[in-house]
């Protein structure tokens, strides 16, 4: 077994003046299974009206997974879904061939809390038709002094609703008490453990605030320690078999393929659609580091 890889928080603008830790992609690690972007959104307090707001953009060759645990944030898409998702509920966004979306609080909200993941599609689905999901109800259960949400993939005889292209788990833990958990592990998955909030740690090992805490394969059991009232997402999934190119909102096998995504986008092609109902400008795609 190699040991735990410590992964820190990088602190991100996102929209109009939300500030988020982003944790995926790094330097030190730029996927988890296929899990390949994440961001911890608050816990934040703001006026009503001053929340997240996300104007039109674009996406390719992934998949949004927003968690929100506290707070209230609309979604509209280019497919005409306009959906809030709320504490305890998942909008699962394919973008496939391509999609737009918007993502703002609503007007009287005044608390963020979320974690807005991406899923890199496989080779054989990236081109798929774009679709929207929206699961109001998870798999819930109580184990060990703590209250386990199955977000996505399979743990043990549960299963989560999300549709998903890759072998993949996500689950989110919080401890009713002090306690420690031994929780049964793939050992062909590579997990990843980020406390949300609280205090956390792998075996003798303590976890910083916003620090990822990256597990390879191989692994067998987690003991993993929760103060009362901590709260920790835990990731995995079989390692992503290919090589991908990441950049902005688009994933694609080359750089051919996601400069031509920015074109398309900034072409106002018809792959991405358009959002209706939101006011504001869309985002303009920054420029490619790289020559196109």
């Amino acid at each position: 077994m190699t040991d735990i890889q410590r992964i820190a928080a990088r602190h991100m603008a996102l929209g109009e003046g939300m500030v988020v830790r982003r944790l995926l992609p790094a330097r030190e690690r730029r996927m988890i299974g296929a899990w390949c972007f994440l961001d911890h959104a608050g816990p934040a307090s703001f006026e009503p009206g001053r929340g997240m707001k996300v104007g039109p953009h674009p996406h390719a060759g992934l998949q949004t997974f927003t968690w929100m645990i506290e707070g209230e944030v609309l979604h509209r898409d280019s497919l005409g879904h306009e959906q809030v998702v709320r504490p305890g509920q998942v909008n699962l966004m394919t973008a496939g061939h391509g999609i737009a979306h918007s993502e703002e609080s609503l007007p009287t909200a005044t608390r963020l809390h979320a974690a807005q993941l991406w899923i890199a599609l496989p080779a054989g689905s990236s081109h798929c038709l774009p679709a929207f999901e929206h699961y109001p109800e998870l798999p819930m259960w109580q184990e060990q002094g703590c209250r386990l949400i199955l977000l996505a993939g399979h743990w043990g005889s549960r299963s989560a609703p999300a549709r998903l292209y890759s072998d993949l788990v996500g689950m989110e833990l919080l401890a009713q008490q002090d306690t420690t958990l031994s929780l049964p592990l793939n050992p062909g998955h590579e997990y990843g453990l980020l406390p949300l909030e609280g205090k956390a740690g792998i075996g003798p090992d303590a976890l910083a605030a916003d620090e990822l805490a990256y597990l390879s394969p191989g692994r067998q059991q987690l003991a993993l320690a929760l103060a009362a009232g901590s709260r920790a997402l835990l990731l995995g999934g079989t390692p992503f078999g290919e090589d991908i190119v990441m950049w902005w909102n688009f994933v694609g096998s080359s750089r051919a393929e996601v400069t031509r995504a920015r074109q398309d986008w900034e072409a106002g092609h018809e792959r991405f659609g358009a959002v209706h109902g939101h006011e504001g400008a869309s985002l303009v795609a920054p420029p490619l580091p790289w020559k196109a």
